[in-house]
C-alpha cells in the first residue's frame, strides 16, 4: 500500500511518499522450541479448589530430608580427610582419592539444590532436565579430572599445599 503525493512549493517541489508499516515487518522466520517452552502457572501457585485434597509427592530416599542428612554426612566426613595430610606430614594416596570424590559429590549436591531451587520443573519444565543434564555432564568431566590429578600428579592435597606456600 503505497501512496505517491507531489507538493509542489514556490521554491521547490516535492514527492512524499506513505509507505504503510507492513513494509517494515521483518521477514525472518520465527525459530521455536516446542518442547521448550515454561509453564505458565495458575496464580498463587494453587491447582485445583480450596477444598482439593493435598497429594503428597512419593517418599524417595534420595530426596528431602535424606538428601539433606547425606550431604552434612559428607561434609562433616571431609573435614579430617582435608586435616590428615597436613596434620601427619605424608601423603596418602587413598585419602586424597576419597577427599576429591567426596568433594565432587559435596559441590555436585550443592549445584544440584541450587537448580532444584531457582529452576524449578513445574516451570521451567524441560529447561530443568537440561540444566541437570549439564550438571551431571560437568560431573563426569570432573570426575576424569580428579583421576588425572590423581594418577599423573600427586594429588589435591599436593596442589593444595603448593597453594599454601605461594
Amino acid at each position: 500500500m503505497r501512496h505517491l503525493q507531489i507538493q509542489t512549493t514556490p521554491f521547490s517541489t516535492s514527492i512524499t511518499s506513505q509507505i504503510s508499516l507492513k513494509s517494515f515487518k521483518p521477514r525472518i522466520p520465527k525459530f521455536t522450541l516446542p518442547n521448550m517452552k515454561l509453564n505458565v502457572e495458575p496464580a498463587g501457585n494453587i491447582i485445583g479448589t480450596v477444598n482439593d485434597a493435598y497429594v503428597p509427592p512419593i517418599p524417595d530416599e534420595f530426596h528431602g530430608s535424606y538428601h539433606w542428612t547425606y550431604e552434612r554426612i559428607v561434609t562433616i566426613s571431609m573435614v579430617p580427610l582435608m586435616l590428615a595430610p597436613f596434620v601427619s606430614g605424608v601423603q596418602y594416596p587413598v585419602v586424597d582419592a576419597v577427599l576429591g570424590v567426596l568433594l565432587l559429590w559435596h559441590c555436585k549436591a550443592g549445584f544440584q539444590s541450587c537448580i532444584i531451587d531457582y529452576i524449578p520443573k513445574r516451570v521451567y519444565g524441560n529447561w530443568h532436565n537440561v540444566a541437570l543434564g549439564l550438571l551431571s555432564l560437568g560431573t563426569w568431566i570432573s570426575l576424569y579430572g580428579i583421576y588425572v590429578i590423581e594418577t599423573e600428579g600427586n594429588g589435591l592435597t599436593d596442589i593444595l599445599i603448593q597453594l599454601w606456600s605461594i
